[in-house]
């Protein structure tokens, strides 16, 4: 179950607008494909027939009241009431909900969820679909998290203990400034005191009428949605929600669900938050609209919609630009017109990330292009670009239509009902659009900042890191950067536009084999030059192909003293461009196409990542070739690049959880003289050598022939064929293969307790670590998988279910084998600092009765469960099979394994599973502790 902040600044694609054909009150379709309706009580249904994933339906429970309904006495039962749910029905009584929901494959809190936020409870549950049992267990379970939940006093008093561990971990440094400036952003609003995680002292000590009345009052049938969608029977799941749902009565006098606005002020308010464990400095600028928000029913609120969604994809181009100089303003920076937290209130907003004390300058330039937009205007160029740009955003989608997971629909079905957001389906989105977008003028875009840009209803937000180097600016100082005139700006310079992706001349090489595996579906190409291209043709999605490009070597063939001078410059090298291009080049190349390539320097492996739609499948093989042959050297832009990393690494430390997790980092690999600190410091960035980094990239890249191309999706076997031949097997080449080198590092051996101390809120977090070295087999890998699986259905059991004294708790792990052979395994949990001993001895405790004496069946069979439900969904994405071919070639594994994946985890035995905990997990362990700083 999650709590959600809801800090939303709507930037959803825009879905359509006037057209021809269509007049601008014509009110929006709701999409034919899914069957609505309203029963007599008032509950409301969709349902809907998709079959991705295969053998699976979506259902979800939607409740229209939050924590802004509660009462003084009730803050925080509204998502308490959330958390009882799971804790005793009628039909499921204590924790039997969870224990079936397991049984049949789905896991807690991954597949089984559920939030609540100020105005609404969501409630998610995936199951099965091809079993009529499992079918209906799954409405029986909505209806009685609707209407039957049990609410015994022993389990919310069990209760409570979980709730106050969710409840802590929001204590941080966001938290405190959030509470500090809600007032203003929020002004004389109910929202600031309603937040859903509620009043401690409220969840410690509330008596049982509170909650039940909370439940009485607000979970009724004329505030509910039921949806469902998924591999179905649409007419057979209507009778099934009018069976389970119709039966049910709203209370007589039933209270009214009221909804609070935001009031407007002339006032404009500033905000200055610091917090000595804030992990980055930003600035909000936010303009308040002075009307109510109204829901988007007509054409003519899409065109709206969609006008303004062209300005905020010509601005942040505007703002992306910017962040690829040589003197970044900021690290971030966007804006977008949306909502604000409460329903009835949208604003314009403007955002940056900054470095450390750079919030006022960063100001200076949201206020600068705002109002030079104010001013001058977009281009038109820009405005070209921002519609081609939607509209193979568009095109995209559409182009997917049949291939939507069902998830997507549940969500637009929920914004439907809650917010009144329209839902007409892709086909009419995708053709209305397709239309109206010629109608939509310069002038209709530019239009917008003077409804967005005020002199009252505006809010300014700083915060950061509070330390003693780092002057605050004062409330005068930020309102004499609102009021800065505009005299000086300068219309936007649209600069050129580069005509290609290369600059010289390629002369193709030639494919001189091709064999093909028919188990698995892959062609393989061998190159003139030595390189290979093993290719899956998939009808998974129909715009998406999937690349992955890897060569063994990496990092480790580095000396130790090349090693520190450039492990955090590579990452940086990319920021140059190729082909004498800038970033901002390629991206103004590259609008309305959708392809990318990144490149990267492991330890052990060099390569490419990318992707492309197979349209523009070409310009991702000419970004290949690219970055081989032609990478820029910039050293403006790698120092552009520095900046925003030294600002965003500069106070991640101050963060107490990323502060314990580097210093344990620390501590494991202290005999390892190759290693670099997560958050990298002056004196790392001070010898950090561009000129050498540049130098081994181009070595690392020289020779293609020792390279293997991996491509998965929707793939034309002409195009690919044609393209790697020209692309691929023109790049340089040698007759050297190299292997992954095992430097021979190894992490810290012994039995080890390290407590780190960070932090001024009583928060702590335990680490169990086992980790050395093994032979790897995947059997046993597979069994370290499970054994992960199993204890984290033990440890929930236990330490929250039982002992009530975590939120959340994970156990996992496995067996790798390269660059040698070896085994790791961790247990993790956030809790209370006096329960940190009381807890690692309860998880061990739980450890150990799988090491005496295996798992039970029951955990077993749920484990199998779960894992083949998900094999089921995951053999149908591209990215499962991408990351098969990859890792089972820098594995040395074969490939075919994946056909079998399911015999292997049906043959994979109670005892299996016992061996390995014996063999690895009673060995020497090592345990960190993070604990609040000493007063």
């Amino acid at each position: 179950m999650k709590h959600f902040k809801l800090w939303m600044f709507l930037m959803a694609v825009p879905l359509a607008g006037t057209a021809q054909g269509l007049k601008g009150s014509d009110p929006i379709p709701l999409d034919p494909a899914v069957k609505t309706g309203k029963l007599k009580n008032g509950l409301t249904y969709y349902i809907r027939k998709n079959a991705k994933p295969e053998s699976k339906v979506d259902l979800r429970l939607v409740i229209n009241a939050g924590s802004i309904l509660e009462d003084d006495d009730q803050q925080g039962l509204a998502h308490f009431m959330e958390h009882m749910c799971f804790n005793g029905t009628k039909r499921f009584p204590k924790n039997q909900l969870v224990d079936y929901l397991q049984s049949i494959g789905v896991k807690f809190g991954q597949h089984l969820n559920a939030y609540t936020s100020f105005d609404e409870t969501v409630y998610f549950l995936p199951i099965p679909s091809d079993d009529p049992a499992k079918l209906e267990k799954g409405f029986e379970i909505i209806e009685d998290w609707a209407f039957n939940t049990i609410l015994s006093p022993e389990e919310i008093d069990k209760e409570r203990g979980v709730v106050l561990e969710e409840y802590r971990l929001g204590l941080d440094a966001d938290n405190r400034m959030e509470k500090r400036f809600m007032p203003k952003m929020m002004y004389k609003s109910h929202y600031v005191d309603r937040f859903p995680i509620g009043q401690k002292a409220i969840l410690e000590n509330f008596t049982y009428d509170k909650i039940k009345k909370f439940y009485r009052d607000w979970y009724r049938p004329d505030l509910m949605a039921v949806i469902v969608v998924g591999d179905i029977d649409v007419a057979e799941m209507e009778k099934k929600v009018i069976a389970h749902f119709s039966s049910y009565e709203n209370p007589k006098n039933a209270r009214p669900r009221k909804f609070y606005e935001v009031p407007n002020h002339k006032e404009t308010f500033v905000a200055i938050e610091s917090d000595k464990e804030a992990d980055g400095s930003q600035v909000r600028l936010v303009y308040k609209d002075y009307d109510t928000a109204k829901p988007i029913v007509t054409v003519d609120d899409y065109k709206k919609r969609l006008t303004e969604r062209l300005f905020a994809v010509m601005l942040n181009k505007r703002f992306r630009e910017l962040t690829n100089s040589p003197t970044p303003p900021f690290t971030f920076g966007g804006s977008s017109h949306g909502g604000i937290m409460a329903r009835d209130k949208e604003a314009y907003s403007s955002f940056a990330m900054t470095q450390d004390g750079k919030q006022l300058d960063a100001l200076k330039t949201l206020v600068e292009e705002n109002n030079r937009v104010k001013k001058f205007g977009f281009t038109q160029g820009e405005f070209e670009r921002a519609k081609i740009d939607v509209l193979a955003g568009m095109e995209n989608a559409y182009n997917e239509r049949e291939k939507m997971n069902s998830a997507a629909f549940v969500g637009q079905y929920q914004g439907n009902f809650l917010d009144k957001e329209p839902a007409p389906g892709i086909e009419w989105t995708y053709n209305a659009i397709k239309k109206m977008l010629p109608d939509i003028k310069l002038t209709d875009i530019n239009s917008l900042v003077n409804g967005y840009i005020k002199d009252d209803n505006r809010v300014v937000v700083i915060t950061g890191p509070e330390k003693d180097n780092i002057k605050k600016p004062t409330e005068q100082e930020v309102l004499a950067v609102l009021n800065t005139p505009s005299d000086n700006l300068k219309p936007y310079d649209e600069g050129t536009t580069a005509v290609g992706l290369l600059r010289k001349e390629v002369k193709p090489g030639s494919i001189t084999k091709k064999e093909n595996n028919a188990r698995l579906g892959t062609t393989t190409l061998t190159l003139s030059n030595g390189a290979k291209v093993t290719y899956k043709k998939t009808d998974f999605k129909n715009d998406e192909v999937l690349l992955e490009a890897v060569s063994f070597g990496g990092s480790n063939l580095y000396t130790y003293e090349e090693s520190l001078k450039t492990e955090w410059a590579q990452s940086g090298l990319s920021q140059a461009g190729f082909s004498g291009l800038k970033l901002n080049d390629i991206n103004k190349f590259m609008t309305g196409k959708i392809a990318r390539v990144n490149p990267y320097i492991y330890e052990d492996t060099e390569g490419l990542r990318g992707n492309a739609a197979p349209k523009d499948m070409e310009y991702m093989f000419q970004m290949i070739h690219a970055y081989f042959t032609d990478l820029n050297f910039d050293t403006e832009a790698y120092e552009g690049y520095k900046k925003k990393q030294i600002s965003m690494f500069a106070n991640m430390g101050s963060n107490p959880e990323g502060y314990f997790t580097s210093e344990f980092r620390k501590f494991t690999n202290k005999d390892n003289p190759r290693y670099t600190p997560m958050f990298p410091g002056d004196e790392d960035w001070a010898r950090t050598d561009y000129q050498l980094a540049y130098n081994k990239y181009k070595e690392r890249f020289a020779n293609a022939g020792d390279f293997q191309f991996f491509f998965v999706g929707n793939i034309d076997d002409k195009a690919i064929e044609d393209f790697s031949a020209k692309y691929i097997a023109s790049l340089p080449a040698t007759d050297k293969r190299e292997k992954i080198v095992d430097l021979g590092i190894r992490s810290l051996k012994g039995e080890h307790k390290k407590i780190i101390y960070k932090g001024s809120e009583p928060k702590s977090k335990v680490l169990i670590r086992f980790r050395g070295e093994t032979t790897y087999t995947p059997k046993e890998d597979l069994a370290m998988q499970a054994l992960g699986e199993i204890l984290t259905i033990k440890l929930i059991e236990q330490l929250r279910e039982k002992d009530s004294g975590v939120y959340t708790v994970n156990a996992s792990g496995g067996l790798s084998k390269m660059p040698h052979g070896a085994y790791r395994f961790t247990i993790s949990f956030p809790c209370g600092p006096e329960n940190t001993d009381k807890l690692t001895e309860a998880a061990l405790a739980e450890l150990k009765k799988l090491v005496d004496n295996g798992p039970e069946a029951k955990d077993l069979a749920k484990y199998k469960e779960g894992e083949l439900l998900d094999y089921k969904k995951n053999i149908k994405e591209n990215r499962t099979w991408m990351s098969n071919l990859k890792n089972s070639y820098t594995e040395g594994e074969n490939p075919e394994d994946i056909l079998v994946y399911e015999e292997k985890v049906n043959a994979l035995t109670a005892k299996d599973i016992q061996a390995v905990a014996k063999k690895y997990l009673t060995k020497e362990k090592i345990v960190g502790v993070l604990m609040p700083e000493k007063s």
